[in-house]
């Protein structure tokens, strides 16, 4: 038998052993609002920033801007290369594609100022962000003997992309000066787009 049994249960020793689970209880109670209330700030707050995100990368798109960054960083792109192509006949494409791009540009910066795009403020990061990716195919390409028709496969796809954005933004615009150049643009690099697509199928 134990002896603790027989003895009385002090009134003030059962309070003491029942006291932490009611405080418990009571203490949850008390900060259940505001954990409650953290949370949804939390959620505000990250809702607030995907809101920002998209409201950035919808103003970032635009066509006449992204429009105005492919014309940019193709320009770019035809730059490099003038250095590292070896044949005679792409290099000659390659120098009209240059001089068109560099007028293309040229007329268009007045009218997208209009528009209030700015393209001179389209800065050297945000060109190296857009051609990251092709830079790195035509560096293997050149690293494999392949440059020539990889770069005339990757300038034929961009000249393509452009082309088909200008009449997406010709269907939609009624500024007549942009219509001009769009036709006008798209009729001098058209062929050039084809030049290009021609000498990487006979050469592949």
């Amino acid at each position: 038998m134990n002896p603790n049994d027989d003895q009385p249960i002090n009134p003030a020793n059962y309070l003491d052993q029942i006291a932490p689970k009611s405080l418990k209880g009571i203490n949850f109670l008390k900060q259940r609002p505001i954990v409650i209330g953290g949370l949804a700030l939390f959620l505000i707050f990250v809702i607030a920033i995907v809101g920002m995100i998209s409201i950035s990368l919808s103003g970032s798109t635009k066509p006449l801007e992204r429009l105005a960054l492919e014309l940019i960083s193709t320009k770019d792109i035809t730059s490099k290369a003038k250095d590292k192509i070896k044949s005679t006949k792409l290099l000659a494409i390659n120098s009209s594609l240059d001089i068109n791009l560099t007028n293309i540009i040229r007329d268009i910066t007045p009218l997208l100022t209009n528009e209030k795009i700015d393209i001179k403020k389209i800065n050297s990061k945000a060109v190296a962000a857009e051609n990251t990716e092709i830079l790195a195919r035509l560096e293997d390409a050149r690293l494999n003997v392949k440059y020539d028709v990889t770069y005339a496969g990757e300038m034929a796809t961009l000249l393509k992309d452009i082309i088909i954005l200008m009449n997406q933004i010709n269907k939609t615009t009624h500024n007549k000066d942009l219509k001009n150049v769009f036709e006008e643009s798209i009729t001098n690099i058209e062929p050039i787009k084809n030049q290009l697509a021609d000498f990487n199928t006979i050469s592949s």
